[in-house]
């Protein structure tokens, strides 16, 4: 008998909910919160009046933020995979605390975590300080998951908050050298994750693959193991191209050392070619955030005619501050040399996210126009 997906908002998401879907009972598709066209888009993606296809058990719509979003189909057996190489990696089960929207893979896992843990997982309300949150969670091994912006705002504001948990796993977008030097530097014990929606969340940690995990580096980052998802919904041809032969190809640039440690480089289409020199925007991002008077930063290329492509910088300034390109020009140049340095420059209140809590770079752009 065909199977269907039972679509679940976000916000009503429950552990009872994520348990069922992990038990084979009710395979379940998440609809992310926010304006009616990204709920819209989402569903047109789930295809809920379609059967599901055989194996899957959840269906994760993901960020899109260079395109489309697609809708990855994820075994009850991947995710338990990677709930256990989790728990093992940290040091065992624990008390997860949700701060994320469990509309992406690394706040759903959360929740997955902690219904095969046999936990009740504690969730930090909108605007409510981290401390609160940890009062309620039992004692015990706590856990949480952050993006970098999270991790920074919680150091400036409430480094004990932190400071409680045994780990605290950091992804969703690449994580500046500096901040976690200042986390680590703080006793704050933060765990770099690299993944995907594709590899039902994180499958490296601080650069080494979770049990079972493998990593290649061939024309990019490649990814295999017991983590895997089945592919892309109602997508055979998108899914072959991704998943052949066993190893999901993830489009990133990176290296491997002699140890085996991944060291992610950057996104291999997401390259600024200016005057004929490569530019990774993740490195001219990371080198801005560390400029005193800059809080948050996305750069991205833009045609010109001189040039190629010229390098945009949108930034938020850190309060009282206020940025102007020849200084973050002269600042980028000493650390990565001329061309990575802005040619543009926006400066910005926010950055526009989506529901992953990445930044969204295709709305940052409209936000900056052409000059």
């Amino acid at each position: 008998m065909a199977r269907h997906l039972t679509l679940v908002p976000a916000p009503d998401l429950s552990p009872d909910a994520v348990r069922a879907a992990l038990d084979g009972t009710t395979p379940l598709g998440v609809l992310p919160s926010g304006p009616p066209a990204v709920v819209e888009a989402a569903r047109s993606a789930l295809r809920p009046e379609e059967p599901l296809e055989v194996g899957a058990d959840l269906v994760v719509v993901t960020s899109g933020s260079t395109g489309r979003g697609r809708a990855v189909l994820l075994s009850a057996a991947a995710l338990r995979a990677s709930a256990s190489a989790t728990h093992a990696r940290l040091g065992g089960p624990g008390t997860w605390l949700l701060t994320l929207p469990v509309s992406a893979i690394a706040g759903l896992q959360v929740l997955c975590r902690s219904v095969l843990a046999g936990t009740r997982p504690e969730r930090l309300a909108k605007g409510e300080p981290l401390a609160a949150a940890v009062r309620r969670m039992p004692v015990g091994r706590r856990y949480t998951s952050l993006v970098p912006t999270q991790l920074r705002r919680f150091l400036d504001e409430e480094p004990d908050g932190l400071r409680s948990f045994d780990a605290i796993l950091v992804g969703g977008a690449a994580t500046d050298p500096a901040l976690l030097d200042r986390a680590r530097a703080s006793g704050v014990s933060v765990v770099t994750t690299y993944g995907m929606t594709e590899t039902a969340g994180g499958c490296v940690y601080d650069g080494q693959p979770l049990d079972g995990v493998r990593v290649r580096v061939t024309d990019g980052v490649e990814l295999s193991g017991p983590t895997l998802a089945l592919g892309y919904r109602l997508d055979p041809a998108a899914t072959e191209a991704a998943f052949a032969g066993g190893w999901f190809r993830t489009r990133d640039a990176g290296t491997l050392d002699a140890d085996g440690r991944l060291t992610v480089t950057g996104r291999l289409d997401d390259v600024v070619i200016t005057g004929g020199v490569n530019v990774a925007p993740a490195a001219v991002e990371a080198t801005l955030r560390e400029h005193p008077a800059v809080a948050d930063a996305v750069v991205f290329g833009r045609p010109d005619a001189t040039w190629g492509q010229r390098v945009v910088a949108a930034v938020v300034p850190v309060p009282g501050a206020t940025p102007d390109l020849p200084a973050l020009r002269e600042w980028v140049t000493a650390r990565l040399g001329g061309p990575a340095a802005p040619r543009q420059l926006h400066v910005l209140d926010g950055l526009p996210l989506l529901h992953t809590g990445k930044p969204d770079r295709r709305a940052v752009a409209a936000l900056t126009p052409e000059v």
